[in-house]
């Protein structure tokens, strides 16, 4: 990967000399610092187009983190279910220092081609998810067509915007004040939303915005890594066909009011008839920005069985630690759609001054595992209220509630909730450099004691779950 920098640099070193290439003059860009700021879907500006140009940008964050985990299984149990006994000894909810953790860092690459046609590549150069950087996604960005004529359509282009390729599919407006990786500027907290939804697919999405009015149609092929190989779900609803495309699409109102006031309020939708390999809630290859929570240390799970003569068969499981390094799910909330989904968010944003409040409802159902297509639900909620002060708003303080509720799958005899509480403050020293220290509180309700079946599973980390602590974060993008 290290070459690939390395060839790309020199080649762009080279062709600026003879070509006279330019740096940074960017058509319809969004900032990557604190000017993009509640900047949503895409948008138009008046730069004008000076030939062939350059981008390059990062993103960086760096986590001290001082968190405690909590649940309410016991170290030692032992249950009888028939002629089954099961023995557990020496469970305990793994610790974790008050330290740093992993950094994360990000790349981006850009090209101005024609006027109005821009190319992006967005690289992971360090995340939990692998142990070498990768690209997480690129597109191409049409806002004129003014390369098949002079003009074409120029009416039409003045407020709509095309994009194509592999990329970061624009599902809701959570996703603009999230985290990703590096890029955490944005959000003014640590955490995403516990139901995060975001992936990355090939496809391509259709914008027009005007006078308020915001919009946008999208479709996917509804595979998160490519492959033409061929897909079969013998006992699946759809026994002989591959998956389907993933439809997107969002309409809402988005105003500056007056000076002070700004309002918008978007729906988006996104359904996907026979899912490829995955799903929209578990794309998220960068992690939940919280790490090694609710993760158990090594164990022993001892199984006996005893027959119809009374023999005895007795079989010690070893159980390893669950913590791993590159991602971590337990954070999370994911519904597992395995067959078809269908979601829904209702996003409403509103900034007075200094004050702003967004908003997140999301209506979530699906298919269960492959073979079976009952319907299940999963809603969550979120409501972030934020006030930022200073000259030029540099600081903030800001307060969060998320909560989730669903079953986990058909089987499940209830649902399950997971509520969390967020308060945040942050510094923003330039528009490129910000430093925030978070309070999280994240519970975890009515889950099962054991995973799997109750008379051999493993215990559930999650029953009576609970992690809160402090985290201080210190981010740079540009």
């Amino acid at each position: 990967m290290k070459k690939i920098y390395i060839l790309f640099v020199t080649l762009i070193s080279t062709f600026a000399v003879q070509a006279q290439v330019s740096f940074g003059n960017m058509q319809n860009q969004i900032s990557r610092g604190k000017d993009g700021i509640n900047v949503f879907d895409v948008q138009k500006d008046n730069r004008e187009f000076k030939g062939l140009s350059i981008d390059l940008g990062g993103a960086f964050n760096m986590d001290f983190q001082a968190t405690n985990s909590f649940n309410d299984q016991p170290n030692n149990i032992t249950t009888t279910t028939g002629t089954t006994t099961r023995s557990i000894t020496g469970y305990r909810l793994m610790n974790t220092e008050n330290n740093f953790t992993l950094p994360a860092a990000d790349m981006y690459l850009g090209a101005q081609l024609f006027d109005g046609v821009r190319v992006n590549l967005d690289v992971y150069l360090a995340s939990r998810h692998h142990n070498e950087s990768y690209v997480k996604g690129g597109y191409l960005q049409i806002d004129k067509l003014d390369f098949i004529k002079k003009d074409f359509l120029a009416d039409f282009m003045k407020y709509a915007t095309i994009k194509i390729g592999q990329m970061e599919n624009n599902f809701g407006d959570a996703h603009f004040r999230g985290s990703d990786n590096g890029n955490t500027i944005k959000n003014a907290f640590v955490g995403n939303n516990i139901m995060y939804s975001f992936t990355t697919e090939m496809g391509m999405e259709v914008y027009y915005n005007r006078s308020g009015l915001v919009s946008m149609l999208g479709v996917t092929n509804g595979n998160l890594n490519q492959s033409n190989e061929e897909v079969f779900y013998p006992n699946g609803p759809n026994a002989n066909t591959t998956h389907s495309p993933s439809i997107l699409a969002k309409l809402g109102f988005d105003k500056q009011l007056n000076e002070d006031l700004r309002v918008r309020l978007t729906g988006s939708y996104y359904h996907n008839a026979n899912l490829g390999n995955a799903n929209i809630y578990s794309a998220n290859r960068s992690g939940f920005g919280y790490w090694g929570i609710l993760n158990n240390n090594a164990y022993k799970n001892t199984i006996t069985k005893t027959d119809a003569n009374g023999d005895t068969t007795t079989t010690p499981i070893d159980v390893p630690a669950s913590f791993n390094k590159k991602s971590t799910p337990e954070a999370t909330f994911n519904p597992n759609f395995g067959n078809w989904a269908t979601t829904y968010m209702i996003n409403p944003f509103v900034k007075y001054k200094g004050l702003e409040f967004f908003g997140t409802i999301e209506l979530a159902s699906g298919g269960d595992k492959v073979g079976s297509d009952d319907k299940r639900t999963a809603n969550q909620y979120a409501s972030e209220l934020i006030y930022r002060f200073g000259g030029t708003e540099q600081f903030y303080i800001g307060g969060k509630y998320n909560t989730v509720s669903g079953k986990l799958s058909n089987a499940d005899a209830k649902k399950v909730t997971v509520d969390k509480f967020e308060a945040s403050a942050g510094w923003f020293m330039t528009k490129n450099i910000l430093a925030k220290l978070n309070y999280v509180n994240q519970k975890y309700k009515d889950y099962s004691q054991f995973t799997g079946d109750p008379a051999t599973g493993n215990l559930n980390n999650f029953y009576g779950g609970k992690f809160e602590g402090l985290v201080f974060e210190a981010t740079i993008a540009f």
